[in-house]
């Protein structure tokens, strides 16, 4: 028996609002506390989570952003001769988005979603790589290349199987007693939240449903180590969208032309500009401080967030809706859908929750970022335990062999999820 398994649950959208009132995991994870999240998309928030840092930091922030030069859609644009009711359908951009991630060797998350064909080729897509693969960070390192390094034996979900899926092959790897790690993912709740929004019935059995899936896995964990270091923890919450924002008719109604005088990308919570004369710039900001269903978040305020970007990469304006308040339509979606994500991290719908076995949570761990401290602290522990104890470790591309072992790595993950119509999803 080996001495110790740090086990990580990461449930994709169980956020703060979702559980602080509910039973759930309080008896095999009983010390709780919220989270501050990330401005931003599973595009910064799960990022965030695998490297420790933030998005100032690590570069991985919004995904389409106004690049002319570097776009790799150029090929793409015939395709606005097309009738819109054909290209803006939700599954004619899903099958395209496979055939172009194809096409282009993206190894991360990749969705076309709504963008224009129109104006595609003027913009770059920022996820080429999977963040969770060894050098996948568009700057700095991240838990693949951490475990990577010191060879660490773990196992990670599979983005690409459904939970039960994922679920048999963690609960696999846990009975070999082989892994020194393990970090699981779990998106459906989210899907569910997007879909039916935070007061419906159905978030309670999905909760107890996830309830019994981590006790089994703990009382297997259990058969072989006499520790289980156990961490369930989310991403964001999800706030009920209760009013919508044509934010895009009323731009377009200003005497500027778009690609001319400025660029936007238009997410389902935020309006990211881009402007290329004085004249286009002093238009739009007097139209944006007009309407109150949002704000533009000034450069002292994003560099608290640690989304201040000097390059200006992701956008020179950040125009953020009010918790609630949802663009449509959008560069994302053209219909709404029940809740979102994506606002102000000091909204209330905003928070993760972080719940653990552990007798007591680290003062240092108040943000998403900080989740990370937790995972690179007790795969150390576990590797330095188990160590005397580990079975010799099978060679080749075995799921649960050190990362440096195998010709691919081991960990893989995305919190995307193909969901209809709404923003980024899904992560």
């Amino acid at each position: 028996m080996k001495s110790v398994l740090p086990l990580f649950v990461f449930i994709d959208a169980c956020g703060w609002e979702i559980i602080k009132n509910d039973p759930f995991c309080k008896t095999v994870a009983p010390n709780r506390r919220r989270l501050e999240s990330v401005l931003g998309y599973s595009s910064a928030c799960v990022p965030s989570i695998l490297s420790g840092r933030w998005p100032d930091e690590h570069r991985n922030w919004c995904y389409f952003v106004y690049d002319p030069k570097r776009s790799p859609f150029k090929a793409l644009k015939p395709l606005q001769w097309m009738p819109k009711a054909i290209t803006s359908r939700r599954i004619v951009r899903r099958w395209l988005s496979k055939l172009v991630k194809v096409q282009l060797k993206f190894r991360g998350y990749f969705d076309l979603y709504n963008i224009p064909f129109k104006h595609i080729s003027l913009f770059d897509f920022t996820e080429k790589k999977s963040p969770l693969r060894p050098g996948g960070m568009n700057h700095g390192t991240n838990i693949s290349d951490f475990l990577a390094t010191l060879g660490i034996a773990h196992h990670v979900s599979d983005p690409t199987h459904s939970e039960t899926e994922n679920f048999d092959a963690v609960l696999a790897a846990v009975k070999t007693g082989r892994i020194d790690f393990a970090f699981v993912y779990w998106p459906e709740l989210d899907a569910l939240l997007h879909r039916e929004g935070n007061q419906s019935p159905a978030i309670s059995p999905k909760l107890r449903g996830y309830e019994n899936r981590i006790s089994r896995l703990r009382e297997a964990a259990q058969e072989h180590y006499e520790e289980v270091r156990l961490y369930v923890f989310s991403d964001h919450g999800m706030a009920n969208c209760d009013q919508l924002l044509d934010l895009k008719t009323r731009i377009e109604a200003l005497p500027l032309q778009f690609g001319k005088d400025y660029a936007v990308v238009y997410d389902s919570t935020m309006a990211r500009f881009w402007f290329f004369n004085e004249a286009a710039r002093r238009t739009v900001t007097e139209k944006l401080q007009k309407i109150p269903e949002g704000n533009i978040v000034s450069d002292t305020e994003l560099e608290r967030l640690h989304c201040l970007f000097p390059d200006r990469y992701f956008g020179e304006l950040i125009f953020l809706m009010r918790e609630g308040v949802l663009i449509v339509p959008s560069h994302m979606g053209e219909r709404p859908i029940r809740a979102m994500h994506g606002y102000h991290p000091d909204e209330k719908h905003s928070y993760a929750a972080l719940l653990t076995n552990q007798a007591a949570i680290p003062e240092s761990i108040t943000a998403i970022p900080h989740i990370y401290e937790l995972m690179i602290r007790d795969a150390r522990l576990a590797q330095e335990q188990n160590s005397s104890q580990a079975p010799p470790q099978k060679r080749g591309g075995h799921r649960y062999s050190a990362t440096h072992e195998s010709p691919e790595p081991v960990l893989a993950f995305s919190a995307q999820v193909s969901v209809p119509n709404f923003e980024e999803e899904k992560l």
